[in-house]
Order: structure tokens, then sequence, then C-alpha cells
């Protein structure tokens, strides 16, 4: 590979009329300028990153922190997010917290250390001391799809409580009056606001939501599984189980199976967060979809706009019920679906 020296002996100037015209100086010749550049393109020489960095303190690389990269909603999250920072000349490093705290400060930390222009997290909890440490540092930095009460910095996210009063307003006409919920992690926003959302829009229909309707997750598959199997050992199980994630979803459909019942014929099932496999489900899987590209893309225009100086503001889009066969569509034909998906 090519160094500045190679360059510099190719065009016969020094190294620092080199590292002059690379940098754009106005103070080098034509002459030099077009044999430098010249020179560059013959030997196929690419300037060092990380030496430019230290000369125009940018790295040109963003951050991005993810809850779970297992989850398909945070994976097309990142996809989005790293074709935007691309699109605008960034590169991105992704580190994946696994929905574990100490895991999340750890990439943070190794973020930091490496210099990076600006900062995407999706946190795992509420109280990370490193995060408002980073955000009073003055770090550039988002938070996309959750965030940290408290922390003065610009969130990304999408709205779901229209989506849930939705879904409510959708189990209700069907006749489901027992109905329960996998919550995801209080420590969470979006755990907390989805389940008082979900409890909120119960109770404008008149349904209520006993405690033992209610089990605790932490937004991955097992939890799914293990609290679905103890609303099924209930003398009196729901009707309908509402999933706050996709992960939690596949996990109570695998409980359900498992103990020989039929969704929805035995019992309903719905989601948040849309996800294509919901689709090949048998039956296909009723959910609320976030409009996740658009997330991505708002949450690196914010971050950059940061890093360049200027203030920009929270985004909040909204979420959207997408109903399919999952809770018992097919019993009565003359519901009034929210949406109706084509699979």
């Amino acid at each position: 590979m090519a160094s500045i020296k190679d360059v510099a002996a190719e065009a016969g100037v020094s190294v620092a009329t080199v590292s002059r015209v690379l940098n754009d100086h106005p103070s080098v010749s034509d002459d030099a300028r077009t044999r430098v550049l010249t020179a560059v393109q013959t030997l196929g020489y690419r300037p060092n990153a990380v030496a430019r960095s230290l000369r125009t303190d940018q790295t040109r690389t963003l951050g991005l922190v993810i809850s779970d990269v297992m989850n398909p909603y945070f994976t097309e999250l990142a996809r989005s997010v790293e074709e935007a920072a691309r699109a605008l000349g960034y590169s991105v490093i992704i580190g994946n917290a696994d929905e574990r705290p100490d895991l999340q400060d750890h990439h943070v930390r190794t973020l930091l250390d490496r210099r990076i222009d600006g900062l995407l997290v999706s946190p795992t909890d509420g109280g990370s001391p490193l995060m408002l440490e980073a955000a009073r540092a003055g770090t550039p930095m988002v938070f996309v799809d959750r965030w940290i009460p408290g922390v003065d910095v610009p969130v990304v996210r999408a709205d779901g409580q229209a989506a849930i009063r939705d879904l409510v307003a959708h189990l209700c006409r069907l006749g489901h009056r027992r109905v329960a919920i996998i919550a995801g992690p209080a420590a969470t926003t979006t755990g907390s606001e989805r389940v008082r959302a979900f409890r909120e829009a119960l109770a404008e229909h008149g349904v209520p939501l006993p405690d033992a309707y209610t089990g605790q997750g932490d937004f991955q598959a097992e939890s799914g599984r293990r609290v679905t199997e103890g609303f099924l050992d209930l003398p009196e199980p729901p009707e309908a189980v509402f999933a706050a994630d996709n992960l939690m979803a596949l996990g109570a459909l695998d409980a359900i199976r498992a103990r020989g019942l039929r969704v929805p014929q035995d019992i309903a099932l719905a989601a948040f967060d849309d996800i294509p496999w919901f689709v090949h489900t048998d039956p296909p899987v009723t959910a609320i979809a976030q409009p996740t590209g658009e997330l991505g893309r708002a949450a690196v225009r914010a971050l950059v706009d940061r890093i360049e100086g200027r203030h920009p503001r929270s985004v909040t889009l909204p979420a959207r019920l997408v109903v399919r066969r999952s809770c018992g569509e097919g019993r009565d034909e003359h519901q009034t679906p929210v949406q109706r998906s084509t699979s």
C-alpha cells in the first residue's frame, strides 16, 4: 500500500506539500497540486483516516449502541442508521448491549475512547451515570427508540399509545374480555409506557387488567415463553395475550403450541414491533408496526445536526396497527379493522 512518502517522491514534492494538498490548503501552486493529485491516482493512495482525525479533530465515525442485535426491530434500525450515515459521509461502529446495562456502558465507554464524532443509543435502562456524564460533557448524543428521563439530549422515537388504543378496541370488538400483557422491563421507558397505555386503553372499554394478567418479561423470547406458561396455568387463563415486543411474542407462540393449543381458536395473540416473520407464521400475527427506517434516518440527521453545532428537536413518529389473523379476526366478518395486511 502506497504511503504519503511514496506520493511525495512520485510527485517530486515534499511530504508537507502532499499533506497541504490532501487537506485542501490554499498555499499550494496549481502545478504542485496537479502533480500530487496525479500521483495519488497513479499509486492508488488512500489517506489514513485516523491520522486525518488527529489534525481535524473528527473521525467521520458515529457510534450506535443498540439494545439487542438479535431483535429484528433493532437489526432493521441499525441498517437504516448505517445507510443514512453513509449517505452523509460517516461510518458507523455498532455495539450490542444484549439488554444488559453493564454491556451497554462498556460499549459507550469504548466508543468514546475511540473518539467517535457522535453517539446514538437505545438505552437498556434509565439509570446509567455514564450516559448522564457523557451528556453533561457535551458529547453529541441522540437517544433512539428509548430514552433516559432527565438526560437533556434529543430523542427520536415512535409513539405507540394511539396504536395500542387501536389494538385494544380491536380486541374488544372481537369479544375478548380477559386480556393479558407480557410487559417489557419497567426500567426502560418503552417497557413502562406500553403497560401504562395498555391499561388505560382497557379501562376506557371497562375491561380490568388484574395483576395475574400482567407478566414481567425482558424483551427476549425466553421471558415471553415463561410468562405465557404462567398465564396458561391460571384457573381462568386469558382469552388474548399482548406481547410488548416481537421476541416475547415468538416465545409466547412457542408456549401456546407446546400445550397443544391453537392461535386464535384457543387463545389470541398480538405483538408490539411488527417484523417480516409475522406474515409467515400460522396464523399471521396482528402487530403494531413502528416506522423503523424513518426512525433510523431521523436519528442520524439529528445527531449530525448536533455534531455540526445545530440544536435539533426531538422527533416523535406514529406507530400503526396492522391487523392480520392471530386474534380471531375471521370469526367476525363485520369488524372494522384499522388496517388490513395483504398477507
